[in-house]
């Protein structure tokens, strides 16, 4: 049967990505696997539900994509709640291949895309990123290009994908609030009203670090922090502007929280699956038309 609603989840072979597709958590899950989990769990119950649904489980490493989902199609939970087609449930996960740090990567995927599903898709949860150890112009380069130009880039792309009422999640972080910059430079990100203006920031903040005084110019010296402040300024953006032409859209970010994964060197305190439960709200919740804003345990917040 053709599923009748389309959800695309990047960066889905490991942490919150992969919990995002399933809920709830197992203790059995392939380490690579937890944000795919709860999209299968909750799409029964959600009122997108009208009839089957795909899950695209995207990642640049196919070794570890499908990893992830050979370990989905045999996850305990998943089983147990009839939640995927195998069982007679309405959900199917497939993998593809995807690099958003890749222009190359993003448009062979949002062909396959346009060619296998032309009425288009229902929900894109960008939760790929990178947060590298070090500080230096080198570290920033490559997390600026992954987090702030990779999730831009993909957003872009698959935004004119998404039908009437879809859903766009960028997954950002508390770490990008910006109590940590000095007033002027808060003052330019709160003021950015075009995606111009907000790459604009991301490249002073490189030609900062490249002359060793980002600190004096009111930057923190953090890379990924100041990759998820670009992230969550330049989604506020498009969802004004998307609402701007009368999309309905819904289009925001979030923080998942402090979550035990690889990114946080197993530090957190939440679990994967706690962690997609903001994300997964965005995705198929009930949000009252609330788009450009920045959400974490399920409110938005400042930031």
């Amino acid at each position: 049967m053709s599923p009748s609603r389309i959800a695309v989840v990047t960066g889905a072979n490991k942490g919150v990505g992969l919990a995002i597709g399933t809920f709830p958590p197992s203790p059995t899950l392939h380490p690579l696997t937890p944000q795919v989990r709860n999209l299968a769990l909750r799409y029964p119950n959600s009122a997108f539900n009208n009839g089957p649904l795909l899950i695209y489980l995207t990642a640049r490493n196919k070794e570890r994509g499908e990893a992830a989902l050979a370990a989905l199609h045999h996850d305990p939970q998943l089983h147990a709640a009839a939640a995927l087609a195998q069982d007679g449930g309405l959900a199917s996960i497939a993998y593809h291949p995807l690099d958003i740090a890749q222009t190359h990567s993003i448009r062979l995927f949002a062909e396959h895309l346009r060619s296998q599903h032309p009425q288009g898709i229902d929900v894109v949860v960008n939760n790929a990123g990178i947060a590298l150890t070090g500080f230096d112009a080198h570290v920033v380069d490559e997390t600026l290009q992954c987090n702030y130009y990779g999730t831009l880039e993909a957003t872009q792309t698959l935004l004119p994908l998404l039908r009437p009422g879809g859903r766009l999640v960028n997954v950002s972080s508390m770490v990008g609030k910006l109590n940590k910059y000095s007033a002027a430079v808060r003052a330019r990100f709160l003021a950015a009203g075009s995606v111009g203006e907000v790459t604009a920031l991301m490249e002073a903040f490189k030609a900062a670090v490249r002359d060793g005084d980002e600190t004096a110019q009111g930057w923190p010296s953090a890379a990924y922090a100041v990759s998820k402040a670009g992230v969550t300024a330049v989604t506020g953006v498009l969802a004004r502007e998307l609402r701007g032409r009368g999309s309905s859209v819904l289009v925001n970010s979030c923080c998942p929280g402090y979550v035990k994964t690889d990114m946080t060197r197993g530090g957190g305190v939440k679990s994967v699956d706690e962690g997609a439960r903001t994300p997964v709200l965005l995705a198929l919740g009930e949000i009252g038309g609330v788009t450009g804003k920045f959400w974490q345990d399920e409110k938005v917040i400042e930031w």
